[in-house]
């Protein structure tokens, strides 16, 4: 059964059920059907009334990013400028770490320096935009992990360090 291109999914089911629903089974029907829409959002409103009357830690709210850079000196640039624009809590910089990754067709071998940032996961979108206009690598490696849970002093001051703006 195909379905006319003009008709929504819910004008076509409406259309099919309009004689059902006088009976209780139409009705139930499309009350069930209703709430598997719905239920993403119900779900999150949900959880996040949980977290407030609980105080609990809603999972993927904080991430950490790892940022590779060529340099303990590009790393402290890049680190500190994250920090002023508050787009993060703390960046820990490894100063020393040895990578091999494929790069025009041919495994390459160097040294690098590897930032560990702690931000708000609603954030990454704003930290990826940055470091693609600062970073010296044509294509800077920005992987954000979702914390999913932690010690909730912690997470809390990394709420007030990064303002949700």
């Amino acid at each position: 059964m195909t379905l006319p291109k003009r008709t929504s999914f819910l004008d076509w089911l409406m259309q099919r059920l309009q004689g059902s629903l006088r009976s209780g089974f139409g009705t139930f029907l499309l009350v069930m059907i209703m709430a598997l829409l719905i239920y993403p959002g119900l779900k999150n409103i949900a959880v996040h009334l949980h977290s407030a009357v609980t105080g609990s830690y809603i999972s993927g709210t904080h991430s950490v990013v790892f940022i590779s850079c060529p340099n303990e000196q590009v790393g402290k640039v890049i680190a500190r400028t994250i920090m002023e624009k508050k787009l993060a809590a703390c960046v820990n910089i490894l100063p020393k770490m040895f990578s091999m990754y494929y790069w025009d067709s041919e495994i390459t071998e160097t040294s690098e320096a590897l930032l560990v940032i702690k931000t708000r996961s609603s954030k990454i979108h704003e930290l990826t935009e940055f470091i693609r206009l600062v970073h010296p690598f044509e294509i800077p490696e920005v992987i954000s992990l979702p914390v999913d849970q932690g010690n909730p002093l912690y997470l809390k001051w990394i709420e007030e360090a990064v303002p949700e703006e």
